[in-house]
């Protein structure tokens, strides 16, 4: 199984940003390659997206449906599909292609309704198929270190974690203007019943969880929408009751001006605390009580073995976004070999458990906030 995985793609046309960085990291492994897709319904646009990306005119598809059908039906077939289509349509695509037994990657989150993502759940496992969910930010490499410090017991007992996703770019009613990424984030029939929620606050709330390696067990939050006419919420802010006692508050916002994509996460025990921030993503910064603070780079001697794994550069020449992305890509293409083998083993990137996860989160939140902001079971 030496060949490329051949990939296909829904969504991800002219103009979107999310399915450039999905094919992005697919290529920069070498480990895949585009052959097929249905980047737009409108079959002028699927065809003239898919001759951006010198696809053959008769792998364009307009219709997923008939993709997934005609897909499995070749000899040269897609091995995998990538869902990057606005949230409404991630798990009706999603079934589509499981049934006819090709693995799946799919944006965040992973629906529009806890329901939905738990009988696609139950599909993925009853068919056995591979399932990823590109929650970007696990692949950092100072997050993988984070996580395991946190496992080998360098901050102690998990007492306090905080995490927050600040940005801006919706301080204003962008989504009037005709900005199509603004449009269907703003749009409940498109986004579902979360707006900033859905679209950052499941990554804070993933890497809350992914690094810690505890489950939030409840929550008490508050949703805003500061932006006049707005439909769904463009701020949010949240505490969180974790397993084993510990505490947490997260804050996921669109409209914190001079932030343009800042996440941070802090994590504080009863021997030492970490802080990551996205905006210095090569960097981890580790304190010990009564000790001077260590910042730890990547591709150092002093990162540890995840790190390693997800490094591809030499200390001192920057990673970031597109590398984070390639090596989910690149756990799944070691995964799929393993399956095309017969001997899968262990998964390292996040699967259809996290998307359900962020589902319930989503939609606790939605519970919390309109009982008042009561704390709520997750």
């Amino acid at each position: 199984m030496s060949r490329r995985i051949r990939l296909g793609m829904v969504g991800g046309g002219e103009g979107s940003f999310i399915g450039a960085a999905h094919r992005v990291a697919a290529r920069l492994d070498d480990g895949y390659e585009l052959v097929a897709a249905a980047l737009s319904s409108n079959t002028a646009r699927a065809q003239s997206s898919g001759a951006a990306l010198h696809l053959d005119p008769q792998r364009c598809y307009a219709d997923y449906r008939e993709m997934a059908k005609a897909e499995a039906s070749r000899s040269d077939g897609i091995d995998v599909v990538a869902i990057v289509t606005p949230n409404h349509l991630h798990v009706p695509v999603a079934r589509s292609f499981l049934e006819q037994g090709i693995h799946v990657i799919c944006d965040k989150p992973l629906g529009i309704s806890v329901a939905e993502v738990e009988d696609l759940r139950l599909q993925v496992q009853g068919s056995g198929l591979m399932f990823m969910v590109t929650h970007t930010y696990s692949g950092y490499p100072m997050v993988r270190h984070a996580r395991e410090l946190v496992q080998q017991g360098a901050v102690g007992e998990v007492r306090v974690v905080q995490v927050e996703y600040a940005q801006d770019w919706l301080a204003e009613p962008l989504e009037l203007t005709g900005q199509k990424q603004a449009a269907w984030r703003s749009n409940p029939a498109l986004a579902g019943p979360a707006g900033a929620l859905g679209d950052i606050g499941t990554h804070a709330f993933h890497l809350a969880e992914f690094v810690t390696g505890l489950r939030a067990e409840a929550l008490c939050a508050g949703l805003n929408t500061f932006v006049p006419g707005r439909t769904l919420d463009d701020d949010v802010q949240v505490m969180l009751r974790f397993q084993g006692g510990a505490r947490g508050m997260l804050w996921a916002s669109q409209v914190a001006i001079g932030n343009s994509n800042r996440l941070q996460l802090r994590v504080y025990g009863s021997k030492g605390g970490l802080h990551f921030d996205h905006a210095k993503q090569d960097q981890l910064v580790y304190s010990q009580l009564g000790a001077a603070e260590q910042t730890i780079y990547r591709g150092s001697l002093a990162a540890g073995s995840l790190a390693a794994a997800a490094t591809r550069l030499p200390a001192g020449h920057p990673e970031g976004y597109f590398e984070a992305f390639a090596h989910l890509y690149r756990e799944f293409a070691a995964n799929w070999r393993q399956y095309a083998a017969g001997a899968l083993q262990t998964t390292n990137y996040p699967g259809i458990a996290d998307g359900c996860r962020g589902m319930a989160f989503i939609d606790s939140t939605l519970k919390s906030n309109a009982a008042g902001s009561s704390w709520v079971v997750l």
